[in-house]
């Protein structure tokens, strides 16, 4: 029945819950069932009210962050840390939450688990972190999910229906365009695309009348709430965009995708958390590390999927970034040129851009 809502839109569903400190229920086909509720936005009253429902709750956390912790992580990439019984809601939020690490940097010896399958609390960090939030879950194994999720009114997911949808990007479909005159062009247009999931919209901003058979000057931006908007000096997006969008209106034609990855895919709340623990000394890979993320969680596959969908198939990329030309080329759009975009430096960049150069490999 069409009212019945599919995969995708239980998965937007469970985010949402997360966000809210709501937890889900997860299931696998060999009837193991766990709750799993976001380490950020648990509460006391609801840590309390998941040990009263099950046993052995652990707190999953990205090989990354288990790295950090001197946690063992026997699945490879992720911990399951097992939570003590005298342990309270900051004992456990500690483990996913860097910010105090330096004041108390001996949280252990940490226990980990090392029996049993890893898939559910693996589907519970994937639905922190794409819920914006710390990918850190609290997981307590429970007796029959779907039940219980029926019973409580929680939503409920099935390890082998979500786990193709976690790992691929969902549809996106153009909603709407309109004529868009700028400064650096009166003959702009806007067109917003929607994901089927219910996740950020992404923008291409065409400039000019670009023709179809030529490649075509691009720049695929990640968003950036700083530096874009709020002029900061801390990298250097604000001027990316600003040159972008100018070499555009200088040349008559161009496209410039406006992709919703903050923060390199971590979201704003989380790049904040980053931009704390580089103030304490860390560089901006090794904050992301600390945070429990990689070094960069965008996927550039989306710009591909709308360049396609506006008809090139083929660009003139505007970066200083290896990863997108080579994602171009793997998903079938041609970059006949590399066309350098190196603006922006400041005094309070230069470490960050060479943590770039040496870490990320940017070319500048």
């Amino acid at each position: 029945m069409s009212l019945v809502p599919d995969i995708s839109e239980l998965l937007a569903r469970a985010r949402a819950d997360l966000r809210m400190g709501v937890p889900v229920a997860l299931t696998d086909d060999s009837g193991f069932s766990v709750l799993a509720i976001a380490t950020e936005t648990l509460s006391a009253q609801r840590l309390a009210d998941l040990r009263s429902v099950g046993e052995d709750a652990v707190v999953a956390v990205t090989v990354r962050r288990a790295e950090t912790l001197k946690a063992r992580a026997y699945d490879g990439d992720l911990a399951r840390v097992i939570i003590p019984m005298d342990a309270d809601i900051a004992w456990v939020q500690a483990v996913a939450d860097p910010s105090d690490d330096l004041n108390a940097p001996m949280k252990g010896p940490l226990m980990t688990r090392r029996q049993g399958n890893a898939n559910l609390h693996r589907i519970a960090i994937v639905l922190a972190k794409t819920a914006r939030l710390l990918p850190a879950a609290v997981v307590v194994p429970i007796e029959d999910g779907r039940s219980f999720a029926a019973t409580h009114g929680l939503t409920c997911i099935d390890h082998a229906s979500a786990a193709p949808h976690l790992a691929d990007r969902s549809e996106l479909h153009e909603v709407a365009a309109a004529r868009l005159p700028m400064e650096v062009s009166e003959a702009g247009r806007l067109h917003i695309f929607r994901p089927e999931d219910g996740g950020e919209e992404h923008y291409a901003v065409e400039i000019g009348r670009p023709e179809r058979d030529k490649p075509v000057l691009a720049r695929l931006h990640s968003a950036c709430f700083t530096g874009d908007l709020m002029g900061s000096l801390k990298c250097d997006c604000g001027p990316q965009l600003r040159g972008a969008l100018a070499q555009m209106g200088a040349e008559g034609a161009g496209v410039l995708l406006y992709l919703n990855q903050e923060g390199r895919g971590i979201g704003l709340a989380n790049k904040m958390r980053a931009y704390f623990l580089q103030d304490q000394g860390f560089d901006t890979v090794e904050a992301n590390h600390r945070l429990g993320f990689e070094d960069d969680e965008r996927d550039f596959r989306l710009g591909s999927d709308i360049l396609k969908s506006l008809g090139f198939n083929s660009v003139r990329l505007l970066t200083n970034n290896p990863a997108k030309i080579a994602m171009m080329e793997k998903t079938g759009i041609a970059v006949a040129e590399r066309v350098p975009l190196k603006v922006g430096e400041t005094a309070h960049n230069r470490g960050y851009l060479a943590t770039k150069a040496a870490k990320s490999g940017h070319l500048l």
